[in-house]
C-alpha cells in the first residue's frame, strides 16, 4: 500500500507528535508495517519512541541535505512492525541549506521513493510551522491529517493551513487529500470542549474523524517512558482512542480485514 500521511498544523501543542507516535504504533499493532518520520527539529517523536536525541548519528537531515538513502537511516523500534526515521537538532539547518536547491519542495518525496513500497503506512510528524520541511512533507504525502485541540483557539490558523494545503494541491501535489481533522485534548466535562467539537463538525462535516482523542494522564506520561501509550497502558482511554483512530483510517481507506479492539489488545501482549 505504502500510503504516506503527514500530520500537520502550524499551531504548537495540538497533539501532532502524540498522534504521530500513537497512530503509527496502533497501525503497527494492527499488523500493518509502519514507518514514522520525525520531521521536527525538536525530535520529540524520536525521544518518544525511546531513542536519545544525542545518540542519533544520522537522520532526516542527512537524507535531505546529504542524500543518504533512507534505507540506511531508518531504525527498527522495540515494537513489532514499527520503524522510525529519526531526527535531531541538525534539522534546523536543513531549510537554509535547501533554499537554493532545485526542486527543494520535492526532496523528501524523492528520498522516500526507495522505501515507500516496503511499508503499508508512512506517518510524518511535521514541525509547528509552514516552512520548507512541512511543505516537503505535504508534497511527499498522499494525505494530511490535521489535529485540532478542543480549546478556545481551535479554529485559529486552521484556515491558513487549509489555504496552504490548497496551494500545495494546486502547484506541487495534485493528489494530496485531507485524511481528516482529528479533535484532540477533549474533556467531556467542559462546555468549551463540547462547543468546539460541535463547531468543528458544523464547519467541516465529513472530513472530521468520528474518533476523538480525550485528555488522558497515561497518554501524557507515556513519552517520558519512551513508549507509545498502547505499550505503556493498553487499557487507558488514550490507547483505546488511538486504536479506534487507526481502525477508522483503515476503514476510510477501504480495508476490510480490520481487527477488533480486543484482537488488537491481544496482539500487544504477544
Amino acid at each position: 500500500m505504502g500510503k504516506i500521511i503527514a500530520i500537520a498544523n502550524q499551531k504548537g501543542g495540538v497533539g501532532k507528535t502524540t498522534t504521530a507516535i500513537n497512530l503509527a504504533s496502533s497501525l503497527a499493532v494492527l499488523e500493518y508495517k509502519t514507518l514514522v518520520i520525525d520531521g521536527d527539529p525538536q525530535a520529540n517523536t524520536t525521544s518518544g519512541l525511546g531513542f536519545e536525541q544525542s545518540k542519533v548519528q544520522v537522520g532526516l537531515y542527512e537524507c535531505l541535505v546529504q542524500g543518504l538513502d533512507p534505507k540506511d537511516v531508518c531504525i527498527a523500534t522495540d515494537y513489532n512492525n514499527l520503524d522510525i526515521l529519526p531526527s535531531s537538532i541538525d534539522l534546523v539547518g536543513a531549510e537554509i541549506e535547501m533554499i537554493d536547491l532545485p526542486n527543494r519542495e520535492k526532496m523528501l518525496g524523492a528520498a522516500l521513493e526507495s522505501i515507500k513500497g516496503e511499508y503499508d503506512f508512512i506517518i510524518i510528524d511535521c514541525s509547528p510551522s509552514l516552512g520548507l520541511i512541512t511543505t516537503n512533507a505535504l508534497v511527499a504525502a498522499d494525505s494530511v491529517l490535521i489535529p485540532v485541540q478542543c480549546e478556545y483557539f481551535a479554529l485559529e490558523g486552521l484556515g491558513k493551513l487549509l489555504n496552504t494545503i490548497k496551494i500545495v494541491q494546486r502547484n506541487l501535489n495534485n493528489n494530496l487529500e485531507i485524511e481528516g481533522i482529528l479533535l484532540t485534548m477533549y474533556d467531556m466535562r467542559l462546555r468549551l470542549s463540547n462547543q468546539v467539537v460541535e463547531d468543528v463538525k458544523i464547519h467541516f462535516q465529513d472530513i472530521v474523524f468520528d474518533t476523538i482523542i480525550q485528555r488522558n494522564t497515561r497518554l501524557g506520561e507515556a513519552p517520558s517512558f519512551g513508549a507509545p501509550v498502547l505499550h505503556h497502558d493498553a487499557t487507558s482511554k488514550g490507547a483505546i482512542n488511538y486504536l479506534n483512530l487507526a481502525r477508522e483510517i483503515l476503514q476510510r481507506n477501504g480495508l476490510t480485514d480490520i481487527p477488533t479492539e480486543d484482537e488488537a489488545k491481544l496482539a500487544i501482549s504477544k
